[in-house]
């Protein structure tokens, strides 16, 4: 596995925060990945489950996909994924079904997150293929677009029901 100094990780991990801004121009939940071997990005996701209409379009997923091509390959191995928010169930197992040996995430998920919070799929023993996981990197930024993107649903939200009730 690849190590990457705190400066190469903060700058993949500042790549994965331009994926979760393009999420967020659409209005979808702010998440950016991207997928490096040997110091260079060959996968970039964010989330487009809206856009798309599809519930599986989630920024790893797409990360990998991307990934998959570029290397011509399932197996993802010698490769770091970097995202900026815990990933899900899903994504949990779609990175060990790829055989990516490690996983950098900005910010915990206290209500999905299957890397250590609610569930710690990416490390289970029980599973045939375990990856090693950092967390931390750009924390308060990746917190942050998510904390502002629910902070101005909720207060658009609150805007519709009371323009509402007003009729």
């Amino acid at each position: 596995m690849v190590m990457y100094s705190q400066a190469e990780k903060e700058y993949f991990m500042s790549e994965a925060l331009k994926e979760a801004h393009r999420s967020l121009e659409k209005d979808e939940i702010p998440i950016g990945c991207v997928i490096v071997k040997e110091g260079k990005i060959i996968g970039r996701g964010h989330n487009a489950r809206e856009e798309r209409n599809q519930a599986i379009m989630h920024a790893e997923i797409m990360a990998i996909n991307e990934a998959n091509q570029s290397e011509g390959n399932w197996r993802l191995l010698e490769t770091t994924l970097f995202v900026t928010i815990e990933p899900c169930v899903m994504c949990s197992g779609a990175i060990g079904l790829a055989r990516i040996p490690a996983v950098v995430y900005g910010a915990k998920n206290s209500k999905f997150g299957a890397a250590g919070s609610l569930y710690d799929i990416l490390s289970d023993q029980r599973l045939n293929h375990r990856v090693a996981v950092e967390t931390g990197i750009l924390e308060t930024e990746c917190a942050q677009i998510m904390q502002d993107f629910f902070r101005k649903r909720r207060e658009k939200n609150a805007t519709l029901k009371n323009d509402s009730t007003e009729d």
